[in-house]
């Protein structure tokens, strides 16, 4: 999920009419911060794919790795997996045809572990909510790796979902404290304790470390009060949008000319908001007069990511052999293709292998594309993908050895 201007959207995604949508999924239980994480990893993982396919998988590598366990602990895996297939997902909304419905569902239908894949489940009913942007909001993995306190995970997650309306709306107490997993807590049932141990903190952490900020309201009936809401704008510190409807972006003609060398709508729409209409239709043309292109969506990947440009011999750059772009358009190809946890997996397993400070912070500034790297990457990948540089040139190998010395 890429960092995408507000001022940059166009159609759909600027509609007013959005504001009458709000989500309506309510996710109850005692889950712990780690459980979830494990959640909305599931759910991104499976998002692409949530409405066609009635069961997903996932290394369980690639799910330790990305919500900090340890890969060899799987009874605590185990046990989180149990958790959410016993946690219930309640939704209350108008359908489309403006009729209220009410549904329950448990969060996961199943989940097993065989042959160090998890596969999971969510029911029907529940999967069509989940994929409504209309409705639930994904949650950026970015900002959720850095909560420390459930509590606080867990009022980002239900505010986040209200941010397009500016505010959750009145929630009575005892709903609050049910969303937040505090419900069967005498403790909790004290407005002075719940303040203190619970809703400060956990807006404070909120509004320090995600791309919102959230303001509590309450309201009272004598001196008790008895509701609580909160105000949601944007933090400018860390604005992260997630782009959920794209139906403006996909009537140009540019969009067109993407979908025809093979990128992927979703994909197609990301490149369109970040980088505009323009600059994107500049790279296709660069790419279209490239002779003996492999694979049009890496150069494209590639030219987009990064100045492919330079790379090629651009102004004020020396000219890159033809075997160097080759390699780079098909890592970038090659990631492309995983799914978001999957890259993101990749990225840490890389920088786990790096022992020197200079090579690490280049890959973390540049990525894939981290000219100190170059070596080191393509013997990554060519691990990961054994034949991936098959047929290129021999100066290619050449000069990504020089180039990852």
């Amino acid at each position: 999920m890429d960092d995408i201007p507000r001022d940059q959207l166009t159609g759909a995604l600027r509609r007013g009419a959005v504001k009458k949508h709000v989500a309506a999924i309510h996710v109850s239980g005692k889950l712990t911060l780690l459980q979830r994480k494990l959640s909305n990893v599931l759910l991104l993982n499976a998002y692409d794919t949530l409405t066609n396919r009635t069961r997903h998988e996932i290394d369980a590598r690639t799910l330790c790795l990305m919500i900090g366990y340890n890969s060899n602990d799987m009874d605590t895996l185990k046990q989180s997996l149990r958790g959410l297939a016993e946690t219930v997902a309640e939704w209350d909304m108008l359908d489309a045809k403006g009729q209220q419905e009410w549904g329950v569902s448990s969060l996961l239908s199943y989940a097993k572990l065989k042959g160090g894949v998890c596969e999971y489940a969510y029911s029907e009913a529940l999967a069509e909510k989940l994929h409504d942007p209309k409705v639930f909001a994904l949650i950026n993995l970015n900002i959720q790796r850095r909560f420390t306190s459930g509590h606080a995970l867990a009022l980002y997650e239900n505010c986040y979902r209200f941010v397009r309306t500016g505010s959750t709306g009145w929630w009575p107490l005892d709903l609050f404290r049910r969303l937040m997993g505090l419900d069967g807590s005498s403790y909790y049932e004290s407005f002075k304790h719940l303040n203190a141990k619970v809703i400060k903190p956990a807006v404070a952490e909120v509004n320090k470390t995600s791309n919102i900020i959230v303001t509590p309201e309450t309201r009272k009936k004598g001196r008790v009060v008895t509701e609580i809401r909160f105000l949601i704008k944007d933090n400018p510190q860390l604005a992260i949008l997630d782009i959920d409807d794209g139906e403006g972006l996909r009537h140009g003609p540019v969009y067109a000319r993407l979908r025809e060398h093979g990128v992927s709508d979703r994909l197609a729409r990301q490149w369109l908001a970040s980088h505009g209409e323009a600059q994107v239709a500049a790279k296709i043309d660069y790419v279209e007069g490239r002779k003996n292109v492999r694979s049009k969506v890496g150069y494209l990947s590639a030219a987009l990511d990064g100045d492919f440009g330079a790379l090629e011999g651009g102004p004020g750059q020396a000219a890159a052999p033809s075997g160097r772009a080759e390699r780079l358009a098909r890592v970038l190809e090659v990631v492309r293709a995983r799914t978001p946890t999957q890259r993101d997996a990749d990225k840490r397993l890389f920088l786990s292998q790096l022992t020197d400070g200079a090579a690490r912070q280049d890959f973390e500034n540049h990525g894939w594309m981290s000219p100190l790297n170059t070596a080191r990457i393509a013997a990554f990948w060519e691990e990961m993908s054994p034949g991936l540089f098959d047929g290129i040139a021999a100066d290619g190998g050449k000069e990504a050895q020089a180039g990852g010395s």
